[in-house]
């Protein structure tokens, strides 16, 4: 009986991750198809390098919204170390994403602009997102290790009344 509470509760803190995860991946997919297509059709970029671009906008949006929402309570003490991560598998999925845009483009001839965005903001952006889920989680937004985690809440409580004290004085 206890086995099956800890798999159903480790599922349902999976199922949240990945609606938050989610949640912030459809703000970045907003981002992305609008300067993409402002790229293309607005200054007439050719479409890899309206990608990129576009990509490159997302990818910051998305760091925001995972490191202050979906990772929120993860560790924190290595924040460049995070972020170094963070670009690094970033920049694998933007590989990923444009490099199926520019296979349906260039390779496959595909050169509409339902084409492009099929390729770009469909295929390549889903294969992008299944693999930058996984990095982020596994190496970029690491939990804390247990100890760390019980000794930060414990002093968290600790200092809980100096803090409402505070905010009383204010």
């Amino acid at each position: 009986m206890n086995q099956r509470r800890t798999v159903r509760s480790r599922l349902e803190r999976l199922a949240r991750e990945i609606a938050k995860f989610g949640a912030v991946g459809a703000m970045g997919f907003v981002v992305n198809l609008i300067v993409f297509n402002i790229c293309v059709h607005g200054f007439q970029l050719a479409v890899v390098r309206s990608g990129v671009i576009a990509t490159a906008v997302a990818i910051a949006t998305n760091y925001v919204g995972n490191r202050y929402w979906t990772y929120r309570e993860c560790d924190r003490s290595r924040r460049s170390r995070e972020l170094s991560l963070f670009l690094l598998f970033s920049g694998a999925g933007l590989v990923i994403e444009n490099g199926i845009l520019a296979l349906s483009h260039y390779g496959l001839g595909m050169t509409s602009s339902l084409a492009d965005n099929i390729a770009k903001n469909v295929v390549g952006l889903g294969i992008g997102t299944v693999f930058r889920f996984w990095s982020y989680r596994t190496w970029v937004f690491r939990a804390l290790p247990a100890r760390e985690a019980v000794e930060t809440a414990e002093s968290f409580l600790a200092t809980a009344p100096e803090r409402a004290g505070a905010s009383e004085r204010a």
